[in-house]
C-alpha cells in the first residue's frame, strides 16, 4: 500500500474514532459508521426514504432525520441534484476541456473562474495542479457549438495561453466513492 493511502487511511480512522461516543450530531466533528452508512446511500440515491435510511443504518427514523440534518449543517452533505440525459436535453456531445493560463495572478484566476462557471453548457469547472490550469466539463449541442465555445470563451479570453479539447465517449459514475475510505 502507498505511504499517501495509508495515510488517508489513518486519518479516516481518526475521523470514526473522534465521531465515535455520545455527543449529538449538531456538535459531533467525525463521521462515525451510521454517519458513513446515511452518507453511502444518499450518496446512491438521493431520494431514498427517511424510513430506508433509518432501517440500513439500525436507527429510528427520527435519529435518521436528526443525523441526515447534522450532515448538511456540518456541510458533509452540501445538496441534492438530479442525474439528466443531456442529450434528451439537446446536449449531445460533452467535452473535457484542459486550460492553461499565461498568467497567474490570484485576481485573473478567480476572474477566470467565475466568468467561465456560468457560461451556457458548463456542466463543472476543476482547478487543477498540473501541467493545466482548469478543466472545464462541458455539454454542447453539437462539434459546431463546442468549437465556438472554445474559440468565443476561451480562445479569445486574454488570460488563456492554451487549449485541449477531449470528446466525452461515455461517463460513468463511480459507485463507490467512500470503499477508499473503509478502515
Amino acid at each position: 500500500m502507498n505511504i499517501l493511502l495509508e495515510g488517508v487511511l489513518a486519518t479516516f480512522r481518526s475521523i470514526l474514532k473522534a465521531g465515535e461516543g455520545s455527543a449529538p450530531n449538531s456538535v459531533r466533528t467525525g463521521l462515525d459508521a451510521i454517519d458513513l452508512t446515511l452518507v453511502r446511500m444518499l450518496m446512491g440515491n438521493a431520494r431514498v426514504a427517511n424510513n430506508a435510511l433509518a432501517k440500513a443504518a439500525g436507527i429510528a427514523p427520527s435519529t435518521a432525520l436528526s443525523r441526515v440534518q447534522g450532515l448538511r449543517t456540518r456541510g458533509v452533505i452540501r445538496g441534492y441534484r438530479a442525474e439528466v440525459a443531456l442529450p434528451a436535453l439537446g446536449l449531445g456531445l460533452e467535452a473535457m476541456i484542459s486550460v492553461r493560463l499565461s498568467t497567474h495572478t490570484r485576481e485573473e484566476m478567480d476572474a477566470f473562474m467565475a466568468t467561465v462557471s456560468v457560461l451556457p453548457g458548463v456542466i463543472s469547472l476543476f482547478f487543477l495542479a498540473g501541467q493545466n490550469d482548469y478543466l472545464i466539463q462541458l455539454a454542447a449541442p453539437n462539434a459546431d457549438a463546442l468549437r465556438d465555445f472554445v474559440l468565443e470563451h476561451l480562445s479569445s479570453h486574454p488570460s488563456v495561453q492554451h487549449t485541449e479539447t477531449t470528446l466525452v465517449f461515455e461517463h460513468r459514475p463511480g459507485t463507490n466513492t467512500l470503499g477508499a475510505l473503509t478502515p
